[in-house]
């Protein structure tokens, strides 16, 4: 071969190379050089844990001691501390613990706060240093020159620096004359790469934005789901949520970041998303979603403890409706044959997955089985039995769906009807006692029907929710159960757009305080208005 001459060569010039690298590791074992990372200790401190760990004497949570996970290449561990202050300057600890790698944590030795004001109540201070977060301070006007590092002596033995003279004399033309045969054997064989064809026709959707791991503390799981657990955490001071699925649902992960990655997807209605992370490795490897936390949870676990007066359910109705049809709608862009967001359907639509906010309106989330509709692309080899059996349409239960968006569509507003009627049965505008909350085909089916006990009786018994008489002797509430039975109707294509309800929602509100006009007809024109 031509270059044979070369490699020749170069298997000489690398036979020098690993003769001098001896010599350079004795060196460096003269020198007593240690590249092990230190492990950092912090003490450890969690009020809530604490507080239910001394009624039960146990005392865990309690100022104990956490040995920090050691960080990759060129990451730090430290120690950090939140607490509040009341007036009188007293601090009231709330966590302290290891905190993941972050700069403004650097070279400092001492927790100190330096912030003139609280975020949303907290203070937070960082250290670098073994239990270097036992004493915290607030000292805003602390004034803390940047520390520099020591300069090491330089060595004056000669003998240090002329291996590594030869080294650096040595592997520069080593890697020129590597590169140059790597080059010449590319040019060469360029023409076969060229031919390869491409092998993922739907590329993984992007990885996270940020090249590091955000310091996010996990407090507590709020709920556990069909892929993963939803913690509570803090992220420096804020209260966000974390989805962490387990590998085995990697999938479910990627098309729920890539929905909430679609334009237009930033919407009061629809739950806030903030970004993904991958945690561990190999079999132990975790995916974050990390959201927006609402404190009062899901509608489902809030209708359970609370009821709701015509207002509020007409409140959270409207908005729910509202981010329902915003997910259903399509943004067409400039041009006639292109979308800026297509249209999606949910596919699990229930009140698990509906959150409150604090003001009472409502958004959506757990978008794990979500179908987005892309122009000129089928959806015909998705998976058409999928969703909660109690919430499942009759086409689905029947598995005869036809593989449509508008057909998807409807099966949403199936169970849309499912979580109005559920809204009504906690309102106290009905006339009568308010029953104990109950998941829609409760009383038929009980709390954990079969496939077949869905079956027989949505689609070969055609059995729908009780709506008791007492609900429709109010004005607004008929108009509510009128507008419910519409969107459970068994032909899909009778049942009520999104836009359809929110439109019927928002009259009825307006309408509430008046005694005419409030009962929807069936010569409706807006009932015309369907999917």
């Amino acid at each position: 071969m031509e270059f044979f001459p070369i490699l020749v060569h170069l298997k000489l010039l690398c036979t020098l190379f690993l003769l001098l690298g001896k010599e350079m590791n004795s060196l460096v074992d003269g020198m007593s050089i240690s590249n092990d990372r230190i492990t950092t200790r912090c003490e450890f401190y969690n009020k809530t844990m604490c507080t239910k760990s001394r009624e039960s004497g146990s005392g865990q949570g309690c100022n104990e001691q956490e040995e920090c996970e050691l960080q990759g290449d060129g990451k730090r561990s430290h120690c950090y501390a939140l607490w509040t202050m009341d007036e009188n300057g007293n601090k009231n600890i709330t966590l302290k613990g290891c905190f993941l790698n972050t700069e403004e944590c650097y070279d400092k030795q001492e927790c100190i706060e330096k912030a003139d004001k609280s975020n949303k109540g907290f203070w937070f201070c960082c250290c670098e240093g073994n239990m270097c977060n036992q004493n915290l301070t607030w000292d805003p006007t602390s004034t803390e020159p940047t520390p520099v590092k020591a300069m090491e002596p330089a060595p004056n033995d000669f003998n240090v620096y002329f291996p590594v003279l030869i080294v650096v004399l040595v592997v520069g033309p080593c890697m020129m004359v590597c590169g140059f045969i790597m080059c010449w054997l590319y040019r060469r064989h360029k023409h076969m790469f060229n031919e390869l064809p491409t092998m993922e026709p739907h590329p993984i959707p992007p990885p996270s934005p940020y090249l590091d791991l955000r310091p996010i503390q996990l407090l507590e799981v709020k709920a556990r789901g069909r892929f993963g657990a939803v913690w509570k955490a803090l992220h420096k001071t804020d209260e966000i949520a974390v989805k962490v699925f387990p590998v085995q649902d990697k999938q479910s992960w990627l098309l729920e970041q890539e929905i909430y990655k679609l334009p237009h997807m930033n919407h009061p209605n629809i739950l806030r998303f903030i970004g993904v992370e991958k945690r561990g490795d190999n079999l132990q490897a975790e995916f974050w979603l990390i959201s927006e936390y609402h404190e009062r949870g899901s509608l489902c676990d809030f209708l359970k403890a609370h009821t709701l007066t015509w207002s509020e359910l007409c409140r959270i109705a409207e908005s729910m409706t509202t981010g329902l049809m915003h997910l259903h709608e399509d943004v067409p862009g400039k041009n006639a044959d292109q979308l800026v967001k297509p249209a999606i359907a949910h596919r699990d639509f229930k009140s698990k997955n509906v959150l409150l906010k604090s003001d009472m309106t409502a958004c959506i989330a757990d978008f794990g089985l979500a179908i987005i509709f892309y122009p000129g692309k089928s959806c015909g080899d998705t998976h058409g039995q999928v969703g909660t059996r109690r919430y499942m349409a009759p086409e689905v239960l029947e598995g005869a769906i036809s593989f449509t968006p508008d057909a998807f569509l409807r099966i949403d507003m199936y169970a849309c009807g499912l979580v109005l009627w559920e809204l009504v049965s906690r309102c106290t505008a009905q006339d009568g006692p308010i029953p104990e909350y109950r998941l829609p085909f409760e009383e038929e089916v009980g709390q954990h029907p079969s496939l077949e006990d869905m079956q027989e009786s949505v689609v070969q018994r055609k059995v729908r929710p009780t709506i008791p008489e007492t609900w429709r002797n109010h004005p607004g509430l008929v108009g509510i159960c009128d507008t419910m039975e519409e969107c459970w109707d068994h032909d899909a294509e009778a049942r009520l757009s999104a836009s359809c309800v929110m439109e019927r929602v928002m009259m009825l509100r307006r309408y509430q305080n008046s005694s005419q006009g409030i009962r929807i007809e069936n010569d409706s024109p807006i009932k015309e208005n369907s999917v």
